[in-house]
């Protein structure tokens, strides 16, 4: 269960709480985790990682009193690079659901929301992302473009731009799991998403670059 409140906001144990929807890696939750904020992931999948995790429907506890949602809908239905199925996906309604299911993200009762996503035709269907980041921006030397729809946050700015653009994720063999591998939030995109996203939402908070964490 995680209904129940979290500890006092600005206290030195817990700066807020964050719900990062969609997620089964751990990846975000962890890094915000790290820098001192109650995290929990949600999927329908259990996480592959310890740590907080709701395994369910993210729309049973959008309403559980977060301060920051990052949110990555599943872009099958969405993404532009699965364009010769759209008229199928259209026509059973998928497409539809998943737009349905963006724009419930976005609307969300949640001070400050980020929602993640390939080139996608949300673009068309919502509204334009307000940026678009890449891997290499944040110390991984490939290419991946990721665009953010963000309310109440700042966009990111580049955290460590490093040579290389190479297109891993999509040179993958076919397996089952190579949705899941396409989907991972790159770390040093997580880590720049909880660091400038914390000292966005809470100024007061000391950021120590030498030891790459938030000090309360």
């Amino acid at each position: 269960m995680i209904d129940s409140p979290a500890p006092i906001l600005g206290s030195s144990a817990v700066l807020g709480r964050v719900l990062v929807a969609c997620e089964y890696s751990g990846s975000v939750r962890d890094a915000f985790d790290s820098l001192g904020w109650d995290a929990w992931s949600c999927d329908i999948l259990p996480s592959e990682k310890p740590g907080n995790h709701y395994q369910g429907d993210v729309r049973d506890i959008l309403g559980n009193g977060w301060d920051i949602l990052i949110a990555h809908p599943p872009c099958t239905h969405l993404a532009v690079s699965g364009a010769r199925w759209f008229p199928a996906k259209r026509a059973s309604g998928e497409q539809q659901a998943a737009l349905d299911f963006v724009r419930l993200l976005l609307n969300a009762p949640i001070p400050h929301i980020a929602l993640e996503n390939p080139i996608s035709i949300i673009s068309s269907q919502v509204r334009k992302p307000d940026q678009v980041i890449q891997p290499w921006q944040h110390g991984h030397g490939e290419t991946k473009a990721t665009c953010l729809w963000l309310q109440n946050l700042p966009k990111l700015t580049p955290s460590n731009v490093v040579s290389g653009r190479e297109q891993r994720i999509w040179k993958l063999h076919p397996s089952e799991d190579r949705w899941k591998e396409r989907s991972r939030t790159f770390s040093g995109i997580a880590e720049a998403m909880a660091n400038q996203w914390t000292l966005a939402t809470r100024p007061n908070a000391e950021l120590s670059h030498e030891e790459g964490e938030i000090k309360p």
